[in-house]
């Protein structure tokens, strides 16, 4: 069913309207072969139907399904959220006043300081959301057209103009073990060591340690070797010094293992969330005395890819072990090469001599 592009009162409700539409759509198309908790996603669609009073109730939804396992969903709303919440400062009469100039504007404005892959990020949900409300909006037989592409926004400026990602210096990540071994976080102690622990090991994402089954580790001498399920479905394997982590893996066999072999869930038996592994890397941060811009756990896999870079100079190396499809994706790590910037002081101190 189509409805008119100011299908409410206001535009902040119309364009609030349309966003909640969007969302019951992505939710629908993305791929479900992550999908855990079909329940949470069936109450999700349930409420989508109903009123949504506010931009927060329905982040409150996409927190939820991206909970149960459509991770993507993300990727699609936070740009549009933080867009909606720029838009409503220019106090507009009607969504048919958007244009891709303003839309370019607003963009420069939320995407500020952002990495070239987040601004991407952003022009993509822009051009899908508005590429649906081109489709689905209706009004005496005909529809308003957007037609915004975006395609000469200057947000992207190339790799050069990429933003380094944060991580540890060596004498950090010191720290940051000491203080893991000394954390008490008084119940599932030995679980949250543990993965916290294979993250800064091995580099393997948030979301692949959450995906880790008992089955996926295997021992091979003085290894572990764990199997991940990457991106796309796609596997690759890593591989840790057995006596980094063989304590907390027997700590935890018999009393965390789930029906379906999860390694990290709780007393319900179902996985962790990302948040919640990001909350116990701040609090481990905060007693080592650490302070980063970004704090989550995903600052842990940058630091091991800095790290394994600055010491192998291997950059097939590091797209191996992270699993990154493009050699480009991993050139980024090149930047905390700070043997070359020394040898380029070098040069400059013999010019002037």
């Amino acid at each position: 069913m189509k409805y008119p592009l100011d299908a409410k009162d206001s535009f902040e409700n119309s364009m609030l309207f349309w966003l909640v539409r969007y969302v019951k759509f992505k939710l629908s198309s993305l791929s479900n072969k992550e999908l855990r908790d079909p329940k949470a996603l069936a109450t999700v669609n349930y409420k989508l139907s109903r009123d949504i009073k506010s931009i927060e109730e329905l982040d409150g939804l996409v927190k939820i399904s991206r909970n149960a396992g459509l991770t993507g969903i993300n990727t699609y709303f936070n740009p549009l959220k933080k867009i909606y919440e720029t838009l409503k400062f220019y106090e507009l009469s009607s969504l048919k006043v958007i244009d891709e100039e303003l839309i370019s504007e607003v963009l420069a404005s939320v995407t500020g300081g952002l990495s070239d892959a987040s601004k991407k990020n952003y022009r993509i949900s822009v051009i899908n959301f508005f590429a649906f409300l081109d489709k689905q909006n209706e009004e005496d037989g005909k529809a308003h057209v957007f037609d915004i592409n975006l395609k000469n926004w200057g947000g992207i400026s190339g790799v050069r103009g990429q933003k380094l990602p944060e991580f540890m210096s060596e004498e950090e990540v010191k720290k940051f073990l000491n203080a893991i071994e000394n954390a008490d976080f008084k119940v599932n102690t030995n679980r949250n060591k543990l993965i916290i622990k294979t993250i800064i090991f091995t580099g393997i994402r948030v979301s692949e340690a959450l995906n880790l089954k008992r089955k996926d580790i295997t021992e091979e001498g003085d290894l572990y070797i764990i199997r991940i399920r990457g991106k796309g479905n796609k596997y690759r394997i890593v591989m840790i010094k057995r006596h980094l982590i063989e304590a907390h893996i027997d700590a935890i066999a018999i009393n965390y293992i789930n029906k379906e072999g999860y390694l990290f869930i709780n007393k319900k038996g179902t996985r962790l969330t990302q948040a919640y592994v990001s909350r116990i890397v701040e609090q481990i941060l905060f007693s080592a005395g650490i302070r980063k811009e970004k704090n989550g756990a995903h600052m842990l896999r940058h630091t091991f890819a800095t790290m394994l870079y600055k010491k192998q100079k291997d950059l097939v190396l590091v797209q191996e072990a992270l699993g990154h499809a493009s050699l480009n994706t991993s050139r980024i790590y090149t930047h905390f090469d700070n043997d070359k910037l020394k040898l380029a002081a070098q040069v400059a101190e013999e010019l002037n001599g």
